[in-house]
């Protein structure tokens, strides 16, 4: 059983900002790996494509720490999300489960009202947090792109303008004498016009005050955050845990802002890439990764410390602007963020670094899964795993350690929201990797390889085909997905499709219903329950010293 005692954990929700978690653990039986418990410390990027990365093939953007880390470790070359975006993707990270499963989209902050705390992670077994506990989104920074301002903008708007006319008319109707009755309903639409008008005037600075906020265990650091000093907050938060805890065994848990929009970027790394703002942003994160590595070194920690690097999905294809591109770059791999089943957006980088255990230089091509993470640390920690609940991810450390030739998943399954898009089967007799797309996206416009205009693409509706027979690749020999297979063409298409139809009747034999958190009345603005360092709705307050 995993003791958490003196934990620390600095934790991001869906696309917020985490800095760490300490487990004090019971002795376990792994202790005889390096002589003592190892140390472990999880960096997680944000929208990270895994062809932005230098040891995963990029030569245009540098990341000297990540790749010194992969060459002094081992890297997994087919890691796989567990979801293309990432609430759910991250929700399968923390539970080692399909986000299906659980229903648990979201953590968030309060049920019932403003100071409950019922999502918050101190209510689910940490004992220390800082952090975002909302969305980072690129309204927490005045600029081009924008999630939820311009779409509320654009609705205030056509809500004012309509309330506008009807004043209007209405005015004109009495004046005519067209229309009768009394003045307050022409007064009462022009007060509501104006109220419209009003809000959309002022929606970008509520969404900042409300959504873009750090806080410390239960209370508000920052309302709203100082964009530009939050990478040296977070940085001194990591280097203070270490030093506190350095004693350890303890478990860092690291979730980078960076790269995910509005792409926060001190002006000490600006301009250095050349590719804009996203590169000069992949840049800084980069030297945030040797910055804590530092850290480690200089506390001695290095020898035995478990570091590992991910990314929670792929790379934001349609996240541009005019000639602007502030998304990333997926490698060979077709499709990204948002895209359900295609590889882009759920081949992740995987890096691992643990000196005199785990052996430099190594590759790793067997499928693996960031559900794996949860099953290896509880095993590392000394602990077990839940008995009560399936548990999809698998104990990484024989495929690490090469006393195993295969990993734990001969399927995987790839899910979009609630709608299963396609699933993989390692073939292991033959090493084929067989991946079928039941549902896939329909790009827009025609020809495009991304939803663009669209955000995001959609997992279901009239903007997604369904594909029976369902599309069929050899990621052995087609990584890129670029040619379906037929009967025509592979001769054991049908045995391949039916195994891995029956693998995937299998897989929903063990699903329960649950209760869906990502549907809309979970997800207004509820203001009863809004976060305020403040008498509501003045959220204002500043109690970070600068670093």
């Amino acid at each position: 059983m995993l003791h958490l005692e003196h934990s620390c954990l600095f934790f991001r929700s869906w696309l917020a900002l985490t800095v760490g978690v300490l487990l004090d653990l019971k002795l376990s039986a792994c202790s005889s790996l390096s002589g003592s418990r190892p140390n472990i410390l999880l960096l997680m990027a944000d929208d990270l494509g895994i062809g932005d990365v230098g040891c995963y093939g990029n030569n245009t953007i540098r990341t000297p720490n990540i790749d010194g880390l992969a060459a002094d470790g081992l890297m997994l070359m087919q890691h796989i999300a567990a979801a293309s975006v990432c609430t759910p993707s991250r929700a399968a990270f923390l539970t080692g489960r399909y986000p299906l499963r659980s229903g648990k989209w979201h953590l968030g902050l309060n049920c019932e009202s403003s100071d409950d705390y019922c999502h918050h992670p101190l209510s689910h077994g940490f004992d220390h947090f800082y952090g975002m506990p909302f969305s980072m989104m690129g309204d927490c920074e005045p600029w081009e792109m924008s999630e939820k301002r311009a779409g509320l903008e654009h609705k205030l708007n056509v809500c004012s303008h309509v309330m506008a006319l009807a004043a209007f008319t209405l005015a004109v109707g009495k004046l005519t004498r067209l229309v009768v009755g009394s003045w307050t309903l022409v007064i009462c639409s022009a007060i509501v016009a104006l109220l419209f008008f009003t809000t959309s005037y002022f929606v970008g600075a509520l969404i900042v005050h409300a959504d873009c906020f750090l806080m410390r265990n239960h209370c508000i650091t920052e309302q709203p955050m100082c964009l530009q000093r939050t990478t040296a907050l977070m940085l001194k938060e990591v280097s203070s845990f270490v030093q506190r805890n350095k004693q350890g065994p303890f478990l860092l848990f690291v979730s980078f802002l960076h790269v995910h929009t509005p792409l926060i970027t001190t002006e000490n790394f600006r301009g250095r890439s050349p590719h804009g703002l996203y590169g000069d942003n992949i840049e800084e994160m980069d030297w945030m990764v040797g910055q804590i590595l530092d850290t480690l070194d200089t506390e001695g920690l290095t020898n035995s410390t478990l570091v590992y690097f991910t990314s929670d999905h792929g790379g934001s294809l349609e996240a541009q602007f005019g000639n602007n591109q502030y998304g990333g770059w997926n490698g060979i791999y077709k499709g990204g963020k948002g895209m359900g089943g295609w590889e882009g957006g759920i081949r992740v980088p995987g890096i691992l670094r643990w000196p005199g255990v785990l052996p430099a230089g190594r590759v790793i091509h067997e499928p693996t899964s960031l559900m794996d993470v949860f099953p290896t640390v509880v095993q590392l920690g000394g602990g077990q795993v839940p008995h009560d609940r399936v548990i999809d991810g698998r104990d990484l450390l024989p495929l690490l350690l090469g006393t195993a030739q295969h990993s734990g998943h001969e399927f995987l399954m790839h899910y979009c929201e609630s709608f299963l898009h396609a699933a993989r089967w390692h073939q292991r007799d033959g090493g084929a990797v067989w991946k079928v797309h039941y549902v896939t996206p329909i790009f827009h416009p025609d020809g495009a390889s991304a939803c663009y205009g669209r955000g995001v693409c959609p997992c279901s509706g009239d903007k997604v085909a369904h594909h029976d027979p369902p599309l069929l690749f050899d990621l052995s020999r087609d990584p890129s997905e670029t040619h379906a297979l037929t009967p025509d063409t592979e001769s054991s298409f049908h045995q391949v499709v039916e195994r891995i139809t029956k693998a995937v009747e299998d897989h929903r034999r063990t699903l329960s219903p649950v209760p869906l958190q990502l549907d809309m009345p979970n997800n207004i603005w509820k203001p009863w329950l809004q976060p305020c360092c403040g008498r509501f709705p003045l959220c204002w307050c500043d109690r970070e010293t600068d670093p």
